[in-house]
């Protein structure tokens, strides 16, 4: 029964490439593929049906609800601490440009029991303060040196001196946050600064509007360099993706066309070098051309031809009695050892032939004479 209203849910977010879309634009943070859902549909069909009870940060509903309300009560509170600094700096900066006033010219002595007085007043309500335990320290922890905070409020300046630095301090603090504004004014429109008192007025009461829509333009210029830099990312990646696809079918052209390129090409460097190793031979016949005759004259060299070509016939029927010798020789191997021994006789009555022939043709040649 289940199944049902998450089927109904995941259809509403469209099919095939737009929920694909639709799942990656609701998990920009995620580092996924339209390849991956594509590979996973039940991945893909589980962070659509995820992606109606969380936003984009992985937030819940009632989680994000939640840290909504803890940001607004954040804010709330932190207006309220930017305000009370603004004012204690505000006055802090006052009586520092009085002390440096006083060194660079003469100062009203009005002013300078002003100053004195909000300066005492300051000091004193710090020290109250750092004695003061707050709500989280123990009160029955023993005080500094002594001291309570009634001991401080006796260093206070005359009640008549505070009463009136009181009534002068709104005045005094408004003239010094609105010198501080005109400077900022001055600082954001350089332009502006010589404008007439009342037109920067006009101006600054705009500043506020002006630098809260600036803010919100580097918000919205931030979000979108985010945005882009995720797509950039995506791209980057299908790029990739694209490109090792693109390698791999080289890769597989090459390896298939490699043995008939590489067959061809061997042709072409065969064929080169038997002209290279033609043109060489033809080279040394020459230098051996040049070098007979620079040695021998044209007479001597047909003589050695002639005597070559004697030698080399010579030698080839020198050859070819070796080969028919050495023929009959394994012949007569066959027939075995009995026939060496026969040899052996025979080869040694020949020898006696010869001789005694020899010594007949020398005895006839003696009885001649």
């Amino acid at each position: 029964m289940s199944a049902g209203p998450e089927t109904t849910n995941i259809s509403s977010l469209g099919k095939g490439d737009g929920l694909h879309q639709q799942v990656l634009a609701s998990f920009p943070l995620c580092d996924m593929t339209e390849e991956d859902l594509t590979l996973n549909p039940q991945f893909c069909k589980l962070l659509a049906t995820l992606a109606q009870h969380v936003d984009k940060t992985g937030l819940t509903v009632q989680l994000k609800t939640e840290l909504d309300k803890a940001e607004q009560k954040l804010q709330s509170q932190r207006s309220h601490w930017l305000r009370s600094e603004i004012l204690h700096r505000g006055l802090q900066e006052m009586s520092q440009d009085h002390c440096v006033r006083k060194h660079h010219t003469i100062v009203p002595p009005d002013q300078n029991m002003f100053y004195e007085t909000m300066q005492k007043s300051m000091l004193v309500a710090q020290c109250v303060r750092q004695l003061d335990p707050s709500n989280t320290t123990n009160q029955d922890q023993p005080s500094v040196l002594g001291l309570t905070s009634q001991h401080l409020m006796e260093l206070m300046p005359l009640e008549k001196n505070v009463q009136r630095m009181r009534r002068s301090l709104p005045h005094q603090l408004e003239m010094h946050l609105k010198e501080k504004c005109l400077s900022l004014l001055s600082y954001y429109q350089p332009e502006w600064e010589n404008e007439s008192e009342g037109l920067k007025t006009i101006k600054l009461s705009h500043l506020s509007a002006q630098l809260d829509k600036e803010k919100k333009r580097a918000e919205s210029l931030k979000e979108t360099c985010r945005e882009n830099t995720v797509l950039l990312q995506r791209q980057t990646q299908l790029y990739l993706s694209e490109l090792t696809k693109c390698i791999q079918l080289l890769q597989s052209l090459i390896l298939d066309h490699r043995l008939k390129i590489q067959t061809d090409l061997d042709g072409k460097k065969l064929d080169y070098f038997e002209g290279k190793c033609e043109l060489v031979l033809q080279k040394i016949k020459t230098e051996m051309v040049e070098i007979q005759l620079d040695t021998y004259k044209v007479d001597s060299i047909s003589a050695h031809r002639k005597i070559r070509e004697k030698l080399e016939s010579e030698l080839k029927a020198c050859k070819a009695e070796k080969q028919a010798v050495e023929l009959k020789l394994s012949s007569f191997e066959i027939l075995g050892k009995e026939f060496e021994s026969l040899a052996e006789e025979y080869c040694r009555l020949r020898q006696e032939i010869e001789m005694k022939n020899w010594a007949l043709k020398e005895f006839t040649k003696y009885n001649d004479k």
